[in-house]
């Protein structure tokens, strides 16, 4: 199939379609059916403790996946997710980002099936593990 959108086709789609956290999230590498992408942590992705929250942990898992896809589909922003399940496995270690690499198990006409794997920088333990499903809108 090949990879249709490469690194900077997906950086700028995040751009023009989701502004608003496009600055959270930098893609490391794409290659045919996965992606690895960073979560930039602030101090708004911080919960008390000084941890990486939950919910932007899920963001990550959320953006990696959608990423994945549409690097195999192009440039397709009503691609939607339709389940999710994470697990959270051990606390992210403090002041580093979130590496997440996503993988692309199945891409169906209308559905994608992904697994994402979110690691502290520089530590091989994972953090968390997240398995997605996508619809897929149909060609028109």
């Amino acid at each position: 199939m090949g990879v249709k959108m490469d690194k900077a086709a997906l950086d700028a789609f995040l751009i023009e379609a989701f502004p608003q956290v496009s600055g959270d999230f930098a893609i490391e590498e794409v290659a045919e059916n996965t992606i690895t992408v960073r979560l930039v942590t602030a101090e708004r992705h911080l919960r008390p403790g000084g941890t990486v929250s939950g919910p932007s942990m899920f963001a990550l898992a959320d953006v990696s996946a959608y990423l994945a896809i549409l690097a195999m589909i192009g440039p397709k922003a009503l691609a939607v997710t339709t389940n999710c399940a994470i697990d959270f496995m051990r606390k992210p270690e403090a002041g580093v980002d979130l590496i997440a690499k996503a993988e692309l198990l199945k891409l169906g006409r209308a559905l994608a099936v992904t697994d994402v794997r979110i690691y502290s920088e520089g530590s091989d333990n994972l953090v968390a593990r997240a398995s997605l499903t996508y619809s897929i809108p149909p060609e028109r």
